[in-house]
């Protein structure tokens, strides 16, 4: 086979088909084979860096000081997005057992995240035994803001329990 004959037909390959593709490039290293092999003749022409001399150290040490200071950044913070997973997900679903779930998600940054599966599992899973008890299973917003709503009523009867203007106006 002519090398014409293989770029013509590694010109055609939009036009093959898949049949034809798969037998293209399981026959391509046969074919390749005299096309590359001059290249083996001319070591001198292979280079390990297309840097040299000092750009090539100018190099080296961005990078150097990019994996001792970037990476490690960037691992910690992958590390803390995926142990504050569990969190995310109970509180989207509102799980009424969120603050559990936060709890274990922090201790178990703290036990290098042996304590995540069961985490993440209590996260996704639905409270059955929480709906027995009482009734829903899933966190109502006003059952967690108890104490701004307190706040609110005994404001409220503070206002109704002061006594009114002499000059009658409510």
């Amino acid at each position: 086979m002519t090398t014409a004959h293989l770029a013509l037909e590694f010109s055609n390959i939009p036009r093959l088909t898949a049949l034809k593709f798969a037998r293209l490039v399981m026959h391509a290293p046969r074919r390749l084979t005299p096309l590359l092999f001059p290249l083996l003749l001319l070591p001198g022409l292979a280079e390990a860096s297309f840097l040299a001399g000092e750009a090539l150290d100018t190099m080296a040490e961005v990078m150097s000081w990019f994996v001792l200071i970037v990476v490690p950044i960037g691992g910690i913070y992958l590390f803390w997005m995926v142990h504050i997973l569990p969190e995310k997900i109970a509180e989207k679903n509102q799980h009424p057992q969120k603050d559990a779930i936060h709890m274990l998600c922090m201790l178990s940054l703290v036990f290098g995240g042996m304590l995540w599966p069961f985490a993440f599992l209590w996260a996704k899973s639905k409270p059955v035994l929480y709906k027995m008890a009482y009734g829903v299973d899933k966190l109502e917003k006003e059952l967690h803001d108890d104490e701004a709503r307190i706040a609110k009523l005994e404001a409220e009867l503070a206002r109704l329990k002061t006594p009114r203007d002499a000059g009658g106006n409510a």
